[in-house]
């Protein structure tokens, strides 16, 4: 009788080991998942941003520096690695920046903003930039759920025998956490 407790105290345990463990797998993969949505929509955006500088290109001869600029920064974008998530995120920072120049210069050629192409090319950018908005914020709750797990008992446990590390936060750029400043002329405007 004894010896029964035991075998069936061993298989519990050793069911919910199995458990705990794929437990945190599946956590770890929905943490992938999260990243490759940003990627995909990266990929997204990197490919608009090439015809949207296309189309501007024949307005704009005199901004060519800022569409240079933005040129520079996509293609330095293609070129990170897969598993560096911090410097593509730092550059995709750098692109969203960019790209407002980009916005800037339409805002100069009346005819440009007409232009059904531009017109269909800034919806899909616009629409983009909200998916990876909202790609970046399904990545930060995966991580957390998946950063729970590892510092829950007794998941913890079986997270540290198995050496499964903790996933980063993508975090806001210290220089878009800035209140931006409202003013109005002696007009109101």
């Amino acid at each position: 009788m004894m010896m029964w407790l035991l075998v069936a105290i061993i298989a519990l345990i050793i069911i919910l080991w199995i458990n705990l463990y794929n437990g945190l797998v599946k956590a770890r993969m929905y943490t992938q998942e999260a990243w490759s949505q940003i990627d995909v929509q990266l990929k997204r955006r990197n490919d608009l941003v090439q015809n949207l500088i296309e189309t501007v290109k024949g307005y704009a001869r005199f901004e060519q520096g800022t569409l240079e600029k933005v040129v520079a920064l996509r293609n330095q974008l293609t070129q990170v690695p897969d598993g560096d998530h911090e410097q593509k995120m730092a550059l995709s920072n750098q692109l969203t920046d960019s790209l407002k120049s980009v916005f800037a210069v339409a805002e100069s050629y009346p005819d440009l903003k007409a232009s059904q192409q531009y017109n269909k090319l800034m919806e899909e950018l616009t629409n983009t930039e909200n998916k990876i908005g909202y790609a970046r914020q399904l990545y930060n709750t995966s991580v957390a759920s998946y950063n729970t797990r590892l510092q829950t008992f007794p998941t913890s446990l079986v997270a540290k025998l198995h050496h499964f590390e903790p996933a980063q936060f993508l975090e806001t750029p210290t220089e878009e956490k800035a209140v931006p400043t409202v003013s109005f002329d002696a007009e109101g405007k």
